[in-house]
């Protein structure tokens, strides 16, 4: 019994891996950056994470900027010190990151940080202010396990749709589209998913609106400014899912 209760709570382990910056990691991998580019409040960090299953099953069914898979971002802000941050949804919650940790979470045969930085479009920056203080006000919230909008809890990418659409006067500038968690291969739900809905205990949201990562990386709303490395690349078609 014991046997069982351990192998169940590695599985679990495994799948929670790719819902959160793993942050024991993240603080022991800093990334500093030489070449004089500086990221800026308001810009917007795509990250591909290599962190287990929901990471492949995530990235299986979404695409990025120029096919790249990103499973994971969060806003530039900075900090009482005038330190740029990173605020994001991770699985505990909604935090606040140091810009090197951030970058250090993930990085590509280089050395270098899998991350992509997009930059507002002249027509939306003046929102940035706004989203930041709507980013600030949600600090601590609960990350939103079974990605449903209105829960008062967050995913990654369902934080950064929120902070703009309050700010945009209850308007999105990013786009919801309808979910899918099936494996395109087999047109049936991926085993990953399938346990993680299983063990909360809730149905496969499977068409319900959601955003993911990759779909605000190609937003027009926005433009990639910087790749600091390379991200792996998508081999499936595109079809949306949450992150």
């Amino acid at each position: 019994m014991r046997r069982m209760e351990r192998s169940a709570v590695i599985i679990r382990h495994t799948l929670l891996l790719c819902l959160a910056v793993v942050m024991f990691s993240c603080e022991k991998q800093v990334f500093r950056a030489s070449d004089g580019f500086a990221v800026l409040p308001g810009d917007l960090l795509f990250q591909d994470l290599d962190s287990g299953p929901l990471c492949d099953a995530i990235e299986k069914v979404t695409t990025g900027y120029q096919g790249a898979n990103f499973s994971h971002m969060g806003i530039a802000a900075k900090d009482d010190d005038g330190n740029i941050v990173v605020i994001e949804a991770v699985s505990s919650g909604v935090e606040v990151t140091p810009l090197q940790t951030f970058l250090g979470c993930s990085l590509d045969e280089a050395g270098r940080p899998k991350v992509a930085v997009g930059r507002l479009k002249a027509p939306y920056r003046h929102l940035i202010p706004s989203a930041i203080k709507e980013a600030v006000a949600l600090k601590g919230r609960p990350y939103d396990k079974v990605f449903a909008f209105d829960n008062g809890a967050y995913y990654c990418s369902e934080l950064i749709y929120e902070i703009f659409r309050r700010a945009n006067k209850d308007t999105p500038i990013f786009k919801a589209q309808p979910m899918t968690f099936k494996d395109p291969d087999t047109n049936r739900t991926q085993p990953a998913w399938g346990q993680y809905f299983a063990e909360l205990g809730v149905p496969v949201p499977e068409g319900e609106p959601g955003i993911n990562p990759g779909g605000i990386s190609r937003s027009d709303a926005l433009t990639i400014f910087r790749v600091y490395g390379v991200p792996s690349l998508r081999a499936y078609p595109s079809r949306p899912v949450a992150r």
